[in-house]
């Protein structure tokens, strides 16, 4: 039995369990637990509940049967009132109970806030127009260029733009350290690889030489034992290379591409980076006229949501760093901040993903945007096509979760051109 009543942005539940309900929820968990205690006397699983509640306390099935009673209440009153949806976990107040009288309680949970929507059309945000330049062209060709280089050994000192071939050995005070020895190591003069003034040094010297070059470990250096340290590198120059460049004209076109002539490459190469830039450019209208449209809608989010948003973005950025060999309190330790200050710093952004979310869901749902089965099949028959499979294997190797996200693609593809085609 229970009676709702809501209150500003909090839905209050109260569940009355009668004292034969009760008594029967306490005897089903005791059915389904008893074989796990021990009472001297009784085979596992036979002592009687009156024994075990004497040895073990009279609540030792309270909490498992409170439990069961209170969230059998609670998704029965959610199957039967389906436009109430709670935005958090209820939490459960203890208003009384008695042996005679049962149980009565009362839960709390956030309510989704309501969204009103702001105007979809007459947005500000513009798609950027995209002009190639012939400095960009260029910068292409001279990537292109890069990958055709030739390495030339040269007897003579190094010289900034060169590549050295070293051996070195590092110390601190003496001591050599993890990390700061290696053999045969090709370094691009110039390219501030090393710490600062290490390059430097190597400027001049000549295949054969050997020197002590002296540093200062930075003060924000990643190893602890090594920040703000002075160090010495002993220092053998094995080899010395310069980077030679092929001239860029029409044989290195015919040589190195599909195309015969430089200005059919540039052309080519113009046409490509339109292409991208483009793609670019619609991506970041669509997230602008989103933002836009977010924007425009009232939506009050209950703080509880921001924190469950915020415990996930915490728990995949945890997985991400796992990923990379590292755990999240060495990653903090590194940045300096504990991790309550860390989530912290991500409540603004999760609250406005939520925010998104239901702006979005609500636009769809007012406008009936869906998935079709003919569309959905199209979109199959498009992936199954790219793998090179028959569109019906491909159909049986996907799980539900696949489905949802194809489905997903297409109705957020069609929302994005509903929002952009009132925006001409």
């Amino acid at each position: 039995m229970y009676t709702y009543e809501k209150k500003e942005k909090q839905g209050f539940l109260k569940i009355k369990i009668s004292k034969e309900n009760w008594d029967k929820a306490v005897n089903e968990v005791y059915e389904k637990t008893k074989s796990k205690f021990t009472v001297q006397g009784f085979r596992k699983g036979k002592a009687p509940k009156k024994v075990i509640e004497q040895v073990y306390g009279d609540t030792v099935f309270f909490d498992d049967a409170f439990e069961n009673v209170i969230n059998e209440e609670y998704n029965k009153f959610l199957t039967e009132n389906k436009e109430v949806v709670p935005a958090s976990y209820p939490h459960v107040e203890m208003n009384s109970f008695t042996v005679d009288a049962g149980i009565e309680a009362t839960l709390v949970f956030d309510l989704m806030p309501e969204i009103e929507l702001g105007k979809l059309d007459n947005l500000t945000s513009k798609r950027k127009e995209v002009v190639i330049s012939d400095e960009q062209v260029l910068e292409e060709l001279k990537k292109e260029q890069e990958k055709h280089a030739r390495f030339v050994e040269e007897d003579k000192e190094c010289e900034n733009g060169d590549f050295a071939t070293i051996d070195f050995v590092g110390s601190v005070d003496g001591v050599k350290f993890d990390g700061g020895s290696a053999q045969d190591y090709r370094l691009e003069l110039g390219s501030h690889t090393f710490i600062e003034g290490f390059e430097e040094q190597v400027v001049g010297m000549k295949k054969g030489q050997q020197k002590d070059i002296n540093v200062v470990f930075p003060e924000n250096y990643g190893a602890e034992n090594l920040k703000g340290k002075p160090a010495v590198f002993a220092v053998t120059v094995k080899k010395v290379e310069k980077k030679v460049l092929p001239e860029i004209d029409d044989k290195f076109v015919a040589d190195t591409t599909e195309f015969e002539t430089l200005d059919e490459y540039k052309k080519s190469i113009k046409e490509n980076l339109k292409k991208v830039e483009e793609e670019k450019a619609e991506r970041d209208y669509e997230v602008a006229i989103v933002d836009e449209i977010v924007d425009r809608c009232n939506v009050d989010i209950p703080y509880s949501m921001v924190q469950h948003e915020v415990e996930h973005v915490v728990q995949d950025f945890e997985h991400r760093l796992s990923h990379q060999g590292m755990k999240m309190e060495d990653y903090l330790s590194y940045i300096g901040k504990d991790i309550e200050t860390f989530k912290k710093e991500r409540e603004i952004d999760a609250e406005k993903n939520i925010k998104t979310r239901l702006v979005l869901q609500k636009i769809i749902s007012k406008n009936n945007i869906v998935a079709t089965s003919e569309e959905l099949d199209a979109k199959l028959a498009q992936y199954a096509s790219n793998y090179g499979m028959d569109v019906e294997e491909f159909k049986k190797s996907l799980s539900p979760n696949d489905y949802a996200f194809f489905e997903n693609n297409i109705v957020m593809t069609k929302l994005l051109d509903f929002i952009k085609s009132k925006n001409k």
